[in-house]
This record gives C-alpha cells, structure tokens and sequence, in this order.
C-alpha cells in the first residue's frame, strides 16, 4: 500500500522548506548588509586605472575595507587621498546605497581629486571636499562620519610635531558618529628600533599610534595584519621611500627593493564610543 503525508506532516516539510530559503536569503543580505558585494565590484570598477590596479597585491583593498566594515550608504571620510589610489575605489562604494564620501585634506592638496570631479562627474561629482586639519575651511560636520580612512598619513602628521598629530586625532574623533570607526593602515615601525625614526623614516610605532588614538578618546576594537610584509627590514638609506612604489634611490639597490615590495604595514581598528 501507498502511503502518503499526513496533512500535518507536508505542512511540516513545507515549513522547514521555508526556513531553509529564509536562512539563505537572510545570510545574502547579512553579506550584502556587510558591503562585501559591493566592495569586491568597487574593487574590480572598470574607472580603476591599470597602474593602481597593480598594487593590489600589497593593498589588499577588499579585505582591508571589509575589516574596516565599510558599508553601502555610509558616509565615508578619506582623509589625504593624495593620488586618489582609494578614491577610484571608495568613490564608487560610496555611491552604492546613497552614501557620501568626503575628501578631506590641507588647502591646496585636493587637486587630483577636484580634477577627477571636473573632468569625470559621472564618477566623483558627488565627493565632497573639506579641510582636515581644520583651520578655517570647510570642515567635515561634527558627528557625520560613519566611517574615517587614512591610508599610510600619519607619519606626515608627525612630521609636524605631535602637538598636531593629537590635534588631528581630536578632529577625527569630533567628526565621527558615536560608534563610528576610524580605520589606519601605517607604515611599521618595530617597537624595538629607535623611536626617533618616526619624525624622518616613514615609520610608525604601532604603541604611537594606539597612544594618540586613544588620548582622543578612541577605543582600539581590532587589528589584522593584512596588510603586513615580513620581508620588510625598515632600515632603509631613503627611509620607507626607498622601497616601491617610489624608489628613491633609483637605480642603486633597485632590484633588492623591487624583491621586497611595498613597506610593513600594520591595519588598526578603532571605533568612537558609543557613549
């Protein structure tokens, strides 16, 4: 004899039908919520150009911004874009959901990206600009931010004295939301070598670091080291510019150099108390 489901039972099997195709499509938009997706076609945009491209074997932009939780519609501050190496990324990442992206930097060094935004709207026209440090420009809003992102800069603020490093942690922290995170990739400086490197090798200490941000009041909620590089000896004549992309020391060591790559970096986490 054939038997078949009792009501109760193909009621059963259904709903568990259900429930598997529920937890499925909640696990797609946990990762769609989580940015992955839209990072990784920011990443492979068709506006990158073929140079920058390049260099994502040292840069590990998607799993650096994915450990930073960059997001679709979060308003993103990129702080001294310089090239726009992230920008090419961040502008199109940002627009995915409504998001904003500020470019933020001294008067006078946004040029690149005020170029890009005249000459290719369809793709930075919505960057906004600010003064960071802020002086008397536009700055970006107090409590905007969901998410600040400086890419190997803050040895640059050290080069003017830690008085203003502090100062530009501080104004970092201000623009920040509660909650909000601010995401350092830094050249490393081992804590063993002489910290007086810091103010002319490019280096940082990861200790230095931690210590401004967290006299600003920020909280250090992770580290990875994606983007780290062992074969880094940080005792270089030229400092860290003596290693790619840069190489300033032109033809003199040039294939040791290149073998080496791009500097140890250490990738650091911190976030804005929520109260």
């Amino acid at each position: 004899m054939r038997h078949f489901p009792s009501v109760a039972s193909a009621l059963l099997i259904a709903a568990c039908a259900a429930c598997g195709g529920l937890a499925g499509g909640a696990a797609a938009q946990e990762k769609t919520e989580k940015g992955e997706g839209a990072i990784a076609a920011a990443v492979a945009a068709p506006s990158r150009t073929a140079a920058n491209i390049a260099r994502d074997a040292y840069r590990h932009p998607a799993e650096t911004l994915g450990f930073f939780g960059v997001r679709p519609g979060h308003t993103i501050v990129e702080l001294w874009p310089g090239g726009g190496w992230y920008t090419e990324i961040l502008a199109p990442l940002a627009k995915t959901g409504g998001g904003t992206l500020y470019a933020a930097a001294p008067a006078g060094r946004l040029k690149t990206v005020e170029t890009w935004k005249a000459e290719r709207p369809e793709l930075y026209g919505r960057i906004q600009l600010a003064e960071f440090p802020h002086k008397d420009g536009t700055k970006v809003p107090d409590g905007s931010a969901d998410v600040v992102l400086t890419f190997r800069n803050v040895h640059n603020w050290r080069f003017s004295g830690s008085d203003n490093t502090a100062e530009a942690f501080r104004q970092i922290f201000a623009m920040l939301k509660p909650g909000g995170t601010l995401g350092v990739v830094e050249h490393r400086l081992p804590e063993t070598m002489d910290s007086a490197l810091e103010e002319k090798s490019g280096y940082m200490k990861r200790s230095s670091i931690v210590g401004f941000a967290e006299a600003a009041g920020f909280k250090l909620a992770g580290e990875s080291e994606i983007n780290a590089n062992p074969k880094d000896t940080h005792d270089y004549p030229g400092g860290v510019w003596t290693l790619p992309p840069t190489l300033n020391q032109k033809e003199v060591g040039r294939d040791t150099y290149l073998a080496i790559g791009e500097s140890d970096r250490m990738t650091l986490k911190f976030v804005k108390p929520a109260n």
